[in-house]
């Protein structure tokens, strides 16, 4: 079976919107016409030119990558460098090549849970949670159909909070209304003032969600002209952010627990803190560069935070309240290609969603034995 690109990324991009992305990242379609039919597409962490070697083999007209083959402006395509030769090799060879990265890293089930689901971390929530992100939804409908009008909305993505579903609150009312002469009203009568008894709904709705509940509540709303209001919140969005934090089922000593990720993330070298004396319980997590939610850790009381590209003196901020632990970015990121193959399966089962086989680690080790 074949389908278009643009259905292809909105698989992903319907959990994990391009508008959670970060302000300086490059989500999204990068190469390519998003009309194009493919028939199978090259899911990995980055887009080399081996793995574009390996899609050119395997007949992928698509790459999606985790990290963004074109962060900077370009100004010409010669193949001077790295990421000129990759684009020149994809475009002759008709193969696009796409990004979804911090979007799927501030999505709830994206590459932390998946990361936390490795680490066996119980009921992960989110470290960071976005802000205003959030948006009130409120509609008038007659009482007949306020039923028709709030499952709509649930089944749009209205109404979570936490994790809570079909949360709504409900007000009885009167509304009053009279159309001119052109209207075609659905109660009443045209150039009459009426009264009519309704329902006041309201609901939460991520913004990246509102167009689509908008929508479906219009579609499902019997009035010719739908009164409604959305208000901007500044409440904090659990449904997103960045990292998580969570329990092991069983606590590890800091020793075993470095020895659980190694073994689990298949790391040669861990870079981390000194010993507190803990036992590790209580982890906060984020895959890549995380050293940013210090503050955040430390305010949960985690035991240890695991994340990567730490400098050298960002070890000093444990200050013997935690263990930090460097695992790497590729190894804390791995499991992105599985993450995205996982989305795109469940939705098309049948179509060939292939996980690369090409090892993108920038970084090796050196042990001498």
């Amino acid at each position: 079976m074949t389908m278009k690109i643009s259905d292809l990324l909105t698989l992903i991009t319907d959990k994990a919107a391009l508008s959670l992305q970060e302000s300086y990242d490059n989500s999204g379609l990068l190469i390519g016409d998003e009309t194009t039919e493919v028939s199978s597409v090259l899911l990995a962490v980055d887009a080399t030119e081996d793995v574009v070697d390996e899609a050119i083999r395997l007949g992928c007209g698509l790459i999606i990558a985790h990290h963004p083959l074109i962060f900077k402006g370009l100004k010409r395509l010669n193949p001077r460098n790295p990421v000129e030769r990759i684009a020149i090799k994809a475009i002759k060879n008709d193969i696009a090549i796409a990004a979804m990265h911090t979007n799927l890293d501030n999505y709830q089930f994206g590459v932390n849970a998946k990361l936390a689901e490795v680490l066996g971390i119980k009921n992960p929530a989110i470290l960071n949670p976005v802000k205003d992100k959030l948006r009130k939804l409120v509609v008038f409908v007659p009482q007949t159909h306020a039923e028709k009008v709030r499952q709509a909305m649930f089944s749009a993505g209205a109404g979570h909070i936490g994790a809570y579903d079909s949360c709504s609150f409900n007000t009885n009312g009167t509304g009053t209304f009279k159309g001119n002469e052109n209207t075609n009203p659905f109660v009443g009568k045209a150039g009459e003032l009426h009264q009519e008894p309704e329902m006041k709904i309201e609901m939460v709705v991520p913004a990246y969600k509102l167009n689509r509940v908008v929508e479906a509540m219009l579609s499902a709303h019997p009035y010719e002209e739908v009164a409604y209001d959305i208000f901007l919140l500044e409440n904090t969005f659990s449904g997103a952010g960045s990292g998580m934090f969570g329990l092991l089922e069983n606590p590890l000593s800091e020793k075993d627990f470095l020895a659980m990720i190694q073994k689990k993330l298949g790391t040669q070298v861990l870079r981390h803190t000194a010993f507190t004396g803990k036992v590790v319980h209580k982890i906060a997590i984020c895959g890549g560069s995380g050293v940013f939610l210090l503050p955040h850790a430390r305010a949960h009381g985690v035991d240890a935070f695991v994340t990567a590209d730490m400098k050298y003196h960002d070890f000093f901020e444990a200050d013997g309240q935690l263990l930090m632990v460097d695992a790497g970015h590729f190894e804390t990121e791995q499991f992105t290609k599985d993450l995205m193959a996982d989305i795109i399966r469940k939705k098309i089962p049948k179509f060939a969603a292939l996980i690369s086989e090409v090892n993108t680690n920038a970084v090796s080790y050196f042990q001498n034995k």
